[in-house]
């Protein structure tokens, strides 16, 4: 047991650093070609068919760069396409998602104070917030919402906000943030993979076949790029956000994560406006600190805590609570964890459970056996700073508590 809880965990850590830099890859990529798009100028001697041009100084090199609305007359011979920074960062993702919140669901994706799920019913749910958000958000594209732009972010944000409130009503606060955050990148990758890309094969295709180009291709992935320009921020805070307990275990975290998306709304159209040298709209950035300090407002309202004594365990939490040695385990939780891992934190500073865990009853600490293991057991990284003084003969005692319940 001891041995596929550390590699199961290091295979975690892999998949996450996939998934980040594959994300900087795809974002970078993002922020690049919308500042370009945006920082084109005319010029008299553009080629026909041409919108701008834009030179560009990186690496010791100059770069002269045009960009046709369509395509050119001539279709060259090597084009690159850029895709698969999208494809890999959400491959990885959902690897991510299905090792951290599937197979640890008991752990970190059903609260059953909130909702009492069965583990593939939590799965289940999981898995068709990202399905069934993307068709809701494909079908208002493609109406005559397309032709609003406006109208159909505010639905696009609206339809956010009841997906952040809904999943809240059955998944833990940090599972509800990740959701809501692969919820929205799958609309973005999905963006990519059913619209942008395609409409530009068609275009190519068009041009190798000496066809004229429908300009409407290029139009409905203008709307989705769009989209994605305004959603890259708001996903990032969402995907950090299991980090940080203020942001996430709070009743409030739904409305945080709304406020989140109109700052990305708020902070892209700054930079936005300027890349086009349309102005300078620093009102934007006090719009920004107001819906800021509305986040810290939320985030103080007092935690409310379920009985989580009156859920009975189940699978390996149960085995552990079972297996010899745990009451000693159980208080030297209470003695080196407790005072930060508590409803109510007595050490100062703390206002919150850092990441909601909660290490105060037996209960507690049988459902965390597996975070106990690894972060005070099979390594040092809890207490922090050791402040606690925590023995190695303690760590020890973790140890063949947790590797014998496995035995």
């Amino acid at each position: 047991m001891f041995e596929l809880t550390l590699v199961w965990d290091w295979l975690g850590f892999a998949i996450r650093w996939l998934h980040v830099i594959t994300a900087i890859a795809w974002i970078g990529s993002s922020f690049y070609f919308i500042a370009l798009d945006l920082g084109l100028r005319k010029a008299p001697n553009l080629p026909v068919g041409a919108h701008g041009e834009e030179w560009q100084v990186h690496g010791g090199g100059f770069y002269h760069i045009r960009k046709f609305l369509v395509a050119p007359e001539d279709m060259p011979d090597h084009l690159t396409w850029f895709k698969w920074e999208s494809y890999a960062t959400w491959l990885s993702g959902f690897a991510l998602l299905m090792v951290v919140y599937w197979v640890g669901g008991e752990l970190y994706l059903i609260d059953q104070s909130k909702a009492e799920l069965a583990l593939w019913q939590g799965i289940l749910i999981s898995a068709a917030t990202l399905s069934i958000g993307w068709l809701v958000y494909d079908r208002l594209c493609k109406s005559g919402l397309a032709e609003q732009p406006t109208l159909l972010m505010v639905l696009l944000f609206l339809l956010l906000v009841a997906m952040g409130y809904g999943l809240n009503q059955v998944f833990t606060g940090r599972a509800m943030m990740l959701h809501l955050g692969a919820f929205t990148a799958t609309i973005m990758s999905a963006n990519v993979f059913f619209i942008i890309i395609p409409n530009q094969k068609i275009v190519v295709a068009d041009l190798q076949a000496g066809r004229s180009p429908d300009p409407k291709y290029g139009k409905i992935a203008k709307l989705r790029s769009t989209h994605n320009n305004y959603l890259t921020l708001p996903v990032i805070f969402l995907m950090l956000s299991n980090h940080y307990p203020l942001a996430f275990a709070t009743q409030y975290n739904w409305l945080i994560a709304a406020l989140v998306f109109l700052m990305g709304v708020t902070i892209r159209h700054y930079f936005n406006t300027r890349h086009a040298r349309a102005g300078n709209p620093v009102w934007t950035w006090g719009l920004t600190i107001l819906l800021f300090l509305g986040i810290i407002a939320l985030s103080s309202a007092p935690m409310e805590y379920g009985d989580e004594e009156e859920a009975a365990l189940s699978g390996p939490a149960s085995i552990l609570l079972a297996a010899d040695g745990f009451e000693e385990v159980h208080e030297l939780v209470q003695g080196n964890c407790s005072m930060c891992h508590a409803r109510e934190p007595f050490w100062e500073g703390i206002r919150q459970a850092p990441k909601g865990v909660l290490l105060e009853t037996e209960t507690d600490v049988a459902r965390q056996g597996r975070a106990i293991y690894l972060q005070a057991g099979a390594t040092h990284a809890m207490p922090p700073a050791n402040v606690t003084y925590m023995e190695p003969e303690d760590r020890l005692t973790i140890r063949r508590w947790y590797e014998q319940a496995g035995s």
